[in-house]
């Protein structure tokens, strides 16, 4: 005759070889159960492809009537026994076009490209957190000193590696530099200091990088002249 169930009571002592354990043991290739949370959930039919949808409408609405309001900018036909001074590009290609005016074709069209390319293709696997303290780490002025200093020396490379200093490129980099080094600097008390100072790497250089092509294309569309001299675009007609 077997014996009774046995009914497991709680005891409490101060010596744990003393009190019986149950242990859970996990075999290969299996998981322990984990308690599913819901989480809100959004179809992306109809409500992210609906919203696109209306989005690409409004844009082709617009420049429909954007084309029957305005004319398109268009010269005189093209004369193959004149060349216009200046020949420029199509507006998405003069920023390539200025840095020409700094670097021989070589390093202007194919290496600083490329090398813009593969970094904007890196640096998101740099850091993938949205948010996150500051580079320096603190509120230390060794930090933004560090942050500057890398700042200046880049500056100074882009300043002599050239015929002519490359502003607009230095002057970005020294922006940027700045707004990495003022929370490390003054602290992240005000909002906009605790902003920047939890940005990550990948943002400013993003921002560098958007800086960086706007002015180059700003001032390879208004302000070259002929000769690709720097000009005012009110006072000579250069648009």
């Amino acid at each position: 005759m077997s014996d009774p169930e046995k009914v497991l009571v709680p005891e409490r002592t101060d010596d744990a070889r003393a009190v019986k354990v149950r242990l859970a043991v996990v075999q290969d290739e299996e998981r322990a159960t984990v308690e599913r949370t819901d989480e809100p959930e959004c179809m992306s039919f109809p409500h992210l492809v609906l919203r696109e949808w209306i989005a690409f409408l409004a844009l082709s609405l617009g420049l429909v009537v954007l084309s029957l309001l305005v004319n398109a900018p268009l010269e005189e036909m093209a004369n193959p026994e004149k060349t216009p001074n200046p020949s420029k590009a199509p507006w998405y290609f003069l920023g390539l076009q200025e840095l020409l005016h700094y670097y021989p074709p070589l390093v202007a069209g194919v290496l600083l490209p490329g090398f813009v390319v593969l970094s904007l293709i890196v640096v998101p696997y740099f850091d993938i957190n949205l948010r996150r303290e500051a580079i320096w780490r603190g509120r230390s002025l060794p930090g933004a000193l560090k942050v500057l200093i890398v700042t200046a020396l880049i500056s100074l490379f882009f300043i002599f590696s050239a015929a002519h200093p490359v502003w607009p490129i230095v002057v970005p980099t020294i922006f940027v530099g700045l707004l990495m080094a003022l929370p490390a600097a003054l602290g992240q008390r005000p909002a906009v200091l605790h902003w920047l100072a939890t940005r990550s790497l990948p943002f400013y250089i993003f921002l560098w990088f958007l800086i960086v092509a706007t002015a180059l294309t700003a001032i390879g569309t208004l302000f070259r002249g002929p000769g690709w001299s720097f000009t005012l675009p009110w006072r000579d007609g250069i648009y």
